[in-house]
């Protein structure tokens, strides 16, 4: 299944809630799976962004839907990206058929 990193940002709002119940955090992941989206590792940071979220998600379609879905109830804004492993990265380079070749 696709992996994708979801860069978490807390509005002011997400800031608010947070801060009066750090429990919505859980929320948030329920909700994920609800989606179908496993969360495989996450992480709070310091810096621009608030959160990283690493999933596994059926199709980019259901992660768009879970950006907005999260967008949309006003307490997050996401910056969401594809993964792919190096070891499928290395393989990739090494076929024989590549068109740039």
């Amino acid at each position: 299944m696709p992996v994708y990193m979801m860069l978490t940002t807390l509005t002011d709002a997400g800031r608010k809630a947070l801060q009066e119940d750090p429990e919505i955090l859980r929320g948030f992941n329920k909700e994920v799976e609800f989606m179908g989206v496993k969360i495989l590792d996450q992480y709070a940071l310091l810096g621009q962004y608030d959160f990283v979220n690493l999933v596994e998600a059926p199709s980019n379609e259901v992660v768009a839907k879970l950006a907005t879905v999260l967008s949309v109830q006003g307490h997050f804004s996401t910056l969401t990206l594809a993964a792919i492993t190096i070891d499928a990265l290395i393989d990739t380079l090494k076929e024989k058929d590549r068109p740039w070749k």
